[in-house]
């Protein structure tokens, strides 16, 4: 007869052969839907992790503890993706620390630019990042702004045949800069783009989105809030009754809803320092999405 000790042990290889799902691993299972990266097939979680300001802290030990939190909630909800720059201060250095501390590395996908003019500075920058962030190998690497992006992205094809790095990207935040976007997407092969696409900012939906789609490339999406001026313009104003429909109870997830329900859209990344705020982006990665129907109400919802 099996001892007490021995039958639990054995008792979840057990129930997997059954097809049954222990409670305790159900639990841990991630409820965050996904999308896939085209040029690999990875899938990604739709909420990230965006570290300008917010993770520019420097040796504060009380910032470090709070961003500690904000790391265990990315992850708690089944979010991965965490995209910095050498451009955000110390926040390459305090993302790279406080991975290492959580032992969490294998967990996390890795994305950080290079943002400097020439190959020689381009390779010692990335260097540095990849020292930074404590990661022997980034996920994605993306030529930042633009800057000097023809030199880069030479650079990035030849470490990705070497494994250094796993996909590689353009960037950009501004409208002024779709037109040049959408020239070196049709030029060069790219796994991912990233820009600025929002409720209030939707120029995206005219030629990134549908040529990235067109391209299999990856969008990653910043200033999803519009900079944070669409949120304060929402501050008090009262949830319409169909916030509730798509599983929303605050106006930020509304905001988020909106730029993922679009299909061309990867990952989104707001920034955020603050444990609480990262649990609230991560629910909007989770349930229904709005149709094409509720997206115009959205919209016709700004004040």
């Amino acid at each position: 007869m099996l001892s007490r000790a021995a039958f639990l042990r054995l008792l979840p290889a057990a129930l997997g052969a059954a097809g049954i799902v222990p409670v305790a691993t159900a639990q841990r299972a991630s409820p965050m839907l996904t999308r896939r990266l085209p040029s690999s097939g990875q899938e990604l979680p739709v909420i990230g992790l965006g570290t300008w300001r917010g993770f520019d802290v420097g040796a504060d030990p009380a910032a470090r503890a709070r961003l500690t939190e904000v790391l265990r909630a990315l992850f708690d909800a089944g979010g991965r993706v965490i995209d910095s720059s050498p451009m955000y201060g110390s926040s390459e250095d305090v993302a790279g620390a406080l991975l290492t501390a959580l032992q969490a590395h294998d967990r996390a996908f890795v994305a950080t630019k290079v943002w400097t003019e020439g190959r020689e500075a381009g390779i010692a920058q990335m260097e540095t990042s990849m020292r930074r962030l404590q990661h022997a190998r980034i996920d994605l690497m993306q030529v930042h702004n633009l800057v000097d992006w023809r030199t880069h992205l030479d650079t990035l094809r030849a470490w990705k045949r070497e494994g250094r790095i796993a996909h590689l990207g353009i960037t950009h935040y501004r409208d002024d800069a779709h037109e040049q976007l959408d020239a070196v997407m049709r030029a060069d092969a790219v796994d991912s783009v990233q820009f600025n696409y929002s409720l209030d900012n939707r120029a995206a939906e005219a030629r990134l989105l549908p040529l990235a789609a067109d391209r299999g490339v990856a969008v990653l999406v910043n200033l999803p809030f519009g900079g944070g001026g669409l949120l304060r313009r929402l501050e008090g104003s009262p949830l319409p009754a169909w916030a509730s429909e798509i599983g929303c109870r605050t106006w930020a997830q509304v905001l988020l809803k909106y730029v993922v329900s679009h299909p061309a859209v990867t990952c989104v990344i707001p920034g955020t320092s603050r444990p609480d705020h990262m649990r609230e982006n991560a629910e909007a990665g989770t349930g229904v999405l709005p149709d094409a129907a509720l997206r115009r109400r959205m919209i016709a919802a700004l004040p």
